[in-house]
């Protein structure tokens, strides 16, 4: 082979090498833009359900909102986190948790309206009578969660 073909085929080559080069350094910088896309939007997401968190606490703690609704929302909420799946915020909060697990099963909204009267007002006397019993320990978790979250 003459010298001149094998610096043609090394040129080429090193062209090939540079151009494979510049293609894998644009695909990693898009993936990085998309990383940091999609790692913008999960804090989104987690920063809106922390401050419905903090919202609907501090209605609690202000009696605008009653302690059942509010345990249900936050319960399903903290579920919502991503940390969820390795943490157990029932360990936490266990006031609201057993407060879901007692009503999470009585109708709400659109549902209510497909029982009879006289069923839903038994609902909501049981429903009124653990938020009576509970109040205190679930006002305790109510202050311990918006002591451990972050300020809206």
């Amino acid at each position: 082979m003459s010298s001149e073909l094998l610096w043609v085929i090394a040129i080429l080559g090193l062209v090939i090498i540079i151009g494979l080069g510049w293609y894998a350094t644009t695909l990693m910088l898009r993936l990085r833009g998309q990383n940091n896309i999609r790692k913008a939007a999960v804090q989104k997401r987690i920063d809106r359900i922390d401050e419905s968190i903090i919202t609907i606490a501090k209605a609690m703690q202000q009696e605008q909102c009653p302690l059942s609704e509010g345990c249900l929302r936050i319960v399903v909420l903290l579920d919502h986190r991503p940390e969820a799946v390795k943490y157990d915020y029932s360990q936490d909060y266990p006031a609201m948790h057993d407060m879901y697990e007692k009503i999470k099963h009585m109708p709400t909204h659109e549902n209510r309206k497909k029982f009879p009267k006289k069923k839903i007002r038994a609902l909501d006397d049981e429903r009124e009578g653990y938020e009576k019993t509970m109040r205190d320990i679930i006002l305790a978790d109510v202050d311990k969660l918006l002591k451990n979250f972050p300020a809206a």
